[in-house]
């Protein structure tokens, strides 16, 4: 029987490539990143796919795979990927729940505190050879009203990573109707988080319902000195309406890690904002995450292509 053909198409931790590669019962692709143009060159002999967010898993990609089977998001969200193309296909698919859960959390937080310390601007200031300390005094995180849009397992993270700043917490989730977080309650409807809240944070997926979920209505109900963060899913909020909000002053500032298309497109109008931080979707971009993720990316293409079994399967 011949082995499966396994490529890792937007990287892997290489120690754990290695470990990968060492598998007697697979045919690894020997090198732990590739290009959207080697990764098109591999389709026509590729049986398994080790994908990020960079990839796209789409019909175009199916129909260059006829022996793909089996499709791993080294990740949660799999807006990436055209299940429902996958499943007409028999091509099966799975997520590594769990294992970013920690760093997307983190790094929200982090953008909460740039975006109140203006610490990306005065870094810039500095290099620049200035000392501009009057320009630059932020706002404290303590004792504000933070609210969580999805509180799932990372709104959650997020709202326990807080817990010393002693805030109040109102969280908007419809699958969700208590917190086991005693300071956290939930808000019956999305324009109370907007209206009510100093910070806005997103966790949600991006699916069908919650796309497009931000727009002018919501973030013209904010208060002036109030920030936003998304660092779940592009597609979520819309640019241009948070683009016309931010250029006008109407909040104090936001920070996004995410975008509706990726990377961010060069002349984005979103560059030119003095009141909104930018990160290139660092999320899951941490050394412990990244260990995590390829563990569990391991562990289940053993479970697939050896056990006959499958974990962690996504559906339609």
């Amino acid at each position: 029987m011949e082995k499966p053909h396994i490529v890792i198409c937007d990287g892997f931790d290489k120690t754990l490539f290695e470990e990968l590669k060492n598998i007697s019962e697979f045919n690894v692709h020997p090198t732990a990143k590739n290009t959207q143009e080697q990764i098109q060159n591999l389709l026509p002999t590729m049986t398994a796919a080790v994908i990020r967010s960079a990839t796209t898993v789409d019909t175009n990609f199916l129909e260059q795979a006829p022996n793909l089977k089996y499709v791993i998001r080294a990740g949660e969200g799999t807006d990436n990927i055209d299940k429902a193309s996958c499943q007409q296909k028999g091509v099966k698919v799975s997520n590594t729940p769990g294992a970013n859960n920690n760093s997307a959390a983190e790094h929200a937080i982090a953008l909460m505190f740039t975006v109140l310390r203006k610490t990306a601007y005065a870094h810039q200031s500095m290099m620049a050879s200035r000392w501009e300390k009057s320009k630059f005094t932020g706002v404290e995180l303590s004792n504000k009203k933070i609210g969580v849009v999805g509180f799932g397992r990372i709104g959650n993270i997020v709202a326990k990573r807080l817990a010393g700043f002693e805030p109040e917490v109102l969280f908007f989730d419809p699958f969700i109707n208590e917190s086991d977080i005693p300071y956290a309650k939930k808000a019956e409807t999305l324009e109370e988080i907007f209206s009510s809240c100093d910070i806005v944070t997103i966790h949600v997926p991006l699916v069908e319902q919650t796309r497009n979920l931000i727009t002018k209505d919501l973030l013209e109900k904010m208060p002036a000195h109030a920030i936003l963060v998304n660092a779940s899913r592009g597609g979520i909020l819309n640019e241009q309406d948070l683009y016309d909000t931010l250029k006008e002053k109407k909040i104090r500032g936001a920070a996004l890690d995410v975008f509706a298309n990726e990377p961010l497109e060069e002349n984005s109008p979103l560059r030119e904002l003095d009141n909104l931080v930018l990160t290139p979707h660092l999320g899951a971009s941490t050394e412990e995450a990244q260990v995590r993720v390829g563990e569990m990316v391991i562990h289940q293409l053993k479970e697939f292509f050896i056990n006959n079994n499958l974990l962690n399967e996504v559906k339609v």
